[in-house]
């Protein structure tokens, strides 16, 4: 990716523009982080760029931005805006009202890269990199001290900023969270007085900021400052419901259920799945008694998941007393990993015994994979040619005998077969 980018720094140059990394991956190699993409910016125009790279995609043209792909295989092709190997480059700009609190409305090119990080969010993210000049940095906006000092601070007005996009108060708050930085006085309070602006944010983009929080190492800083800060009444009012609801305290001795939520969040590690993370935000969203379910800030592919963590997580208590039917079905629920993580972590926020979590451990590696979910011994073909009619009595019969198989009390489909003429005969 980064030889990719200086490829585009050099092309553009080549061409007589100026060309320069720019953002997020400048802020990340200064802190010895390795970027996870890059940007470039430049003097040359959208139509400029996709003429020195006839390969792009004008995600963005109309705001200054064309998206650059990544060779594969040798070859050059377009991709869709959410491809993760493109390179976005972007015209230098200053940026006219935001009236739908995201886009400009209008975007007037420059040949000043000065000019241009004006328009950016915070100084840490206002940094400019010419790689081919042995990687100096270009600072108009005092991003280096914010740096060293460990600061979040916006670039000029914050509350303009801001304005322009109301987004930018949850990336402050994920930010500072990420890094342990502090939000600078100013910024902090242009947030506090413009929280109810997030609700102009699509909840997608809200829900993808949210998860980048829970999903970065750093999820109990940020729920705090979302708290802090008023944003967590505003986008998740569930959670922010939590706090002051008791718990029974031989079993949640750390406190209420905002308490231990936090401490649950600690335990998320950087990278982990996304299912996972908001399964363990919302693990005790049913304890408040003003829960209301919010379907629409989670993605839709990822919401039976997340259902599955919250209804199941209490089920561990149980198990001991489960047929082993019971269990082996219980070990059988998708992702059941993702339950194991979620039971361990829950116990190590509240009373940390995990002796429930050993057992279900122990039962998982002493168990063959054909014993939990064993080839099913008779099927509904079977029992229509045992004489039995379609219909609702069939998954009660082939769930009984599954019990059964499960339990280790058939061996075979003869076993199985009279089983049923046992418990289910025929009527004469």
């Amino acid at each position: 990716m980064k030889l990719h980018a200086l490829h585009i720094v050099s092309e553009l140059r080549r061409h007589g523009f100026q060309a320069f990394f720019a953002g997020g991956c400048v802020r990340d190699m200064l802190l010895g982080l390795e970027p996870t993409d890059y940007d470039v910016t430049t003097d040359a125009t959208p139509n400029e760029v996709m003429r020195i790279f006839p390969q792009t995609y004008a995600v963005g043209a109309q705001f200054g931005v064309v998206l650059v792909p990544v060779p594969k295989d040798g070859e050059r092709e377009i991709v869709p805006p959410e491809h993760p190997h493109a390179i976005e480059v972007a015209t230098f700009r200053s940026d006219g009202s935001y009236s739908d609190g995201r886009h400009p409305d209008q975007v007037q090119y420059s040949k000043s890269p000065e000019e241009d990080v004006q328009r950016r969010d915070f100084t840490i993210n206002g940094l400019l990199m010419d790689p081919l000049d042995d990687d100096r940095v270009l600072d108009f906006v005092g991003g280096r001290a914010d740096l060293a000092a460990g600061i979040i601070r916006a670039i000029g007005e914050p509350e303009r900023r801001f304005h322009e996009d109301k987004l930018r108060m949850l990336r402050a708050v994920r930010f500072s969270a990420r890094f342990n930085y502090a939000i600078n006085p100013p910024t902090l309070a242009a947030i506090r007085k413009l929280v109810v602006g997030i609700h102009r944010v699509s909840r997608e983009r809200v829900r993808d900021e949210l998860t980048k929080m829970l999903t970065e190492g750093h999820a109990r800083r940020a729920f705090e400052l979302l708290d802090s800060t008023g944003l967590l009444k505003e986008v998740l009012p569930e959670i922010d419901r939590m706090h002051g609801v008791e718990q029974p305290p031989q079993y949640h001795p750390e406190g209420d259920v905002w308490i231990h939520t936090m401490m649950l969040l600690q335990q998320l590690p950087a990278n982990c799945s996304r299912t996972l993370a908001w399964g363990a935000l919302l693990h005790d969203v049913g304890k408040p008694p003003t829960f209301r379910v919010a379907p629409d800030r989670i993605r839709n592919d990822d919401t039976e998941q997340i259902e599955s963590l919250v209804a199941n997580h209490m089920r561990f208590m149980n198990v001991e007393q489960m047929k082993d039917s019971t269990l082996k079905r219980f070990l059988r629920l998708p992702k059941f990993d993702e339950h194991m993580e979620m039971h361990r972590i829950d116990c190590l926020s509240s009373h940390g015994d995990l002796s429930l979590y050993n057992l279900v451990s122990e039962k998982i590696r002493n168990t063959p994979p054909e014993e939990i979910r064993p080839e099913p011994l008779i099927n509904g073909h079977h029992l229509i040619a045992l004489g039995y009619q379609p219909g609702a009595l069939f998954k009660e019969i082939l769930s009984t005998v599954e019990d059964a198989q499960l339990e280790g009390r058939l061996q075979s489909r003869e076993d199985a077969i009279e089983l049923v003429r046992n418990e289910f005969p025929l009527a004469h």
